[in-house]
């Protein structure tokens, strides 16, 4: 039970405010050097062995194909294909909000660059039609929770790796819940869109040249989401080569068919890229290593038992875990978590009959939760940041946003069909 040694050490770094992965880095080398026998060799390779799987490839590529699409065009298409669904309703422009990141959650991969990109696209809009700043920017930063469950969600790839699921089943099993968030967004939109007086962004029926121009300009974008989630799905490719193919194609349209990217995009795209993957791959390594710290004391077991201890019923411990996984998203990477938490709670899964896959979806919309609550809400900072507004303000006027994703949570928790229809 020594393993017990490093989660001290690592609340301590925490409270110093020290990044994730330097804390984690800080337990692990405390467990090696004082408490464990294996050579400290062995710890360099256990930092070293989670960046050389092959398959954590496809995230710098789905990385750099989330930062392309603004410059390439796509998502300007896809905001016009958005305001042509959903903008005639009650608060138009937050339902093209949600609508937006939906679509977009298809191709970007990634929460922060959906929400970053969404601030600077819709909101300043948001605000001209009179919405207040604290509303438009909790359903942006609400409507990018989508993201990470729609395939090809960065997340959904970790998982699939940590706890040794097809990826192409992971895919296919976020489309149902990610409509499903979607469908619970623009109701708590228009409800709030009716209590505040917002008007529809658009006064009119579109017509029907304006629908085949929009379709004809958005077509590019709905292709890349078939061949991502198609290709891996019927096994013509792999998720890293799904990557590769649609970031080519990204280029490929921005260039030759939009005509909108340029050299000095490519480079902050590069630029960017860089600094995302290092930063996950960071936390990968370290928290891969602690994952194996806890296999090697076989903690796994001993929380199965302690578990099963306590009760059998597969929904009481799933309440149980939602409510861990909310409070310990409140102050944890999500990531970090995820490939922590994966390798322990797999014994109980098998031991209670819940399917991987379901449990998931579980996780990973729970971690996205995370990303929105003080004190180390990633999306809440981000969005707070760009768009100026206090954190009280968005608490005070997001909540029936955040209300709308905790019921969509509870749904994919005692729903499994959600998940697991289409897998």
């Amino acid at each position: 039970m020594t393993w017990i040694i490093i989660i001290p050490i690592m609340l301590a770094m925490f409270m110093l405010n020290m990044r994730i992965y330097l804390a984690m880095f800080a337990g692990i080398l405390g467990y090696f050097l004082f408490f464990s026998p294996v050579p400290l060799a062995i710890a360099v390779q256990r930092f070293m062995s989670p960046a050389e799987n092959a398959s954590l490839l496809a995230i710098p590529f789905f990385v750099l194909l989330g930062t392309l699409l603004g410059s390439a065009g796509i998502a300007t298409r896809l905001l016009r294909l958005a305001d042509l669904l959903v903008g005639r309703m009650t608060g138009g422009l937050g339902h093209t909000n949600v609508m937006l990141s939906t679509l977009m959650g298809g191709i970007s991969a990634s929460n922060l660059a959906d929400a970053a990109m969404m601030c600077r696209m819709i909101v300043p809009e948001m605000e001209r039609q009179g919405y207040k700043r604290s509303i438009a920017a909790a359903i942006t930063a609400c409507s990018s929770l989508i993201t990470p469950i729609i395939p090809p969600g960065i997340a959904l790839i970790i998982y699939g790796l940590v706890a040794d699921v097809s990826i192409g089943s992971m895919f296919v099993a976020g489309i149902l819940p990610g409509l499903m968030c979607c469908a619970l967004l623009l109701i708590a939109v228009w409800l709030v869109a009716r209590r505040e007086g917002y008007k529809p962004s658009r006064t009119t029926w579109p017509t029907m040249r304006e629908t085949g121009t929009t379709l004809l300009g958005a077509w590019p974008a709905l292709f890349l989401v078939v061949v991502i989630v198609g290709g891996i799905r019927f096994a013509i490719f792999t998720p890293t080569e799904a990557g590769a193919i649609a970031t080519v194609t990204t280029l490929f349209i921005g260039v030759f068919v939009y005509r909108e990217m340029r050299l000095r995009d490519l480079t902050q795209a590069f630029a960017e890229t860089a600094r995302q993957t290092a930063a996950v791959l960071l936390v990968i390594m370290t928290s891969s290593a602690l994952a194996w710290i806890f296999t090697l004391e076989r903690a796994g077991v001993s929380m199965a038992e302690f578990i099963t201890a306590l009760t059998t019923n597969p929904y009481v411990f799933l309440l149980v875990i939602n409510i861990a996984l909310l409070i310990l998203g409140m102050f944890i990477e999500g990531t970090a978590l995820m490939i922590i938490l994966v390798p322990l709670l797999k014994p109980v899964l098998v031991q209670l009959g819940i399917d991987p896959v379901h449990f998931g979806l579980i996780m990973i919309l729970n971690l996205s939760i995370g990303t929105l609550t003080p004190p180390v809400g990633t999306v809440l900072l981000l969005v707070c940041n760009l768009t100026r507004v206090s954190i009280v303000d968005f608490v005070r006027d997001g909540w029936p946003f955040l209300l709308a994703i905790l019921l969509a949570l509870l749904l994919v928790t005692y729903v499994p069909f959600l998940s697991l229809a289409l897998v």
